[in-house]
């Protein structure tokens, strides 16, 4: 069973969707679709050229949002059956498509394959190519087993440096996993009887990092917080992402051995 395609998710508060529509539409060159979903909550960001889309975007009810990643197979009641096995729970089961949820609490969608198969291309030096899941410390060697079994035929191995592991798609589909071990147990307040769990973030893969700031900041976003060898970054509808120094063509580090 193979994954046809995948697409990163930009979960934002409904109130803020139409900031997070304009600012990432503006960073990825595309446009939007019309709206659609009962509360007209769900979009794709449509780019040019004959490429396929693989960003859509999602206002949520309640929440700062985040980042979820869609799997488009051939047969989601099947894919839906072998992510079970592998430890996901079922969040819910919709007419041809289900919402699932990983041991350590990250949503994602199993939906149909509808032929999707260009990839987009680099836009100024960058790409949203990867989707980044924050892992609880006591959750991360679970987190890494279940994310590897469910992604059968993808490469999984440590990244480079201890906190890392990467989940590199076979060739043509256009985003990368990243599990990222926390430094500590996010803290459970204000869900009683829940343990910590898990979340997402967006990375963009750059060839100047500076330069990509520059145009982020100049579209809205703010800066956050410097890491080694990458950005964090606050979208106009308060989202966190980050601008990473990875190469936007193959997503690896620019230098050999890195991930």
């Amino acid at each position: 069973m193979s994954i046809r395609w995948t697409y990163a998710f930009i979960d934002r508060p409904a109130a803020a969707l139409g900031a997070a529509g304009d600012f990432w539409t503006a960073v990825t060159d595309t446009e939007l679709s019309e709206p659609r979903g009962d509360q007209g909550e769900f979009t794709t960001l449509l780019p040019g050229g004959g490429a396929d889309p693989c960003v859509k975007a999602q206002g949520v009810e309640s929440g700062p949002g985040g980042a979820h990643l869609d799997f488009a197979v051939d047969d989601v009641p099947r894919f839906v059956k072998s992510a079970l096995a592998q430890g996901a729970g079922l969040a819910a089961d919709h007419d041809g498509w289900a919402v699932l949820r990983s041991p350590a609490g990250q949503l994602f969608c199993a939906v149909p394959w509808q032929g999707e198969s260009v990839r987009p291309p680099v836009v100024r030096g960058s790409r949203l190519d990867q989707v980044c899941v924050d892992v609880p410390p006591s959750a991360y060697e679970a987190e890494v087993a279940f994310w590897s079994g469910v992604l059968a035929g993808w490469e999984s191995a440590p990244g480079a440096r201890p906190e890392f592991h990467v989940l590199r798609p076979p060739a043509g589909l256009p985003l990368r996993v990243l599990l990222q071990r926390l430094g500590e147990e996010p803290s459970a307040a204000g869900r009683p009887g829940a343990g910590p769990r898990a979340s997402a973030h967006l990375d963009l893969a750059c060839a100047d990092i500076p330069a990509t700031r520059v145009r982020h900041e100049e579209l809205g976003a703010a800066f956050v917080t410097q890491g080694p060898h990458w950005t964090v970054m606050r979208d106009p509808a308060g989202g966190t992402y980050c601008l990473t120094g990875r190469d936007p063509d193959t997503g690896g580090l620019p230098r050999a051995g890195a991930s």
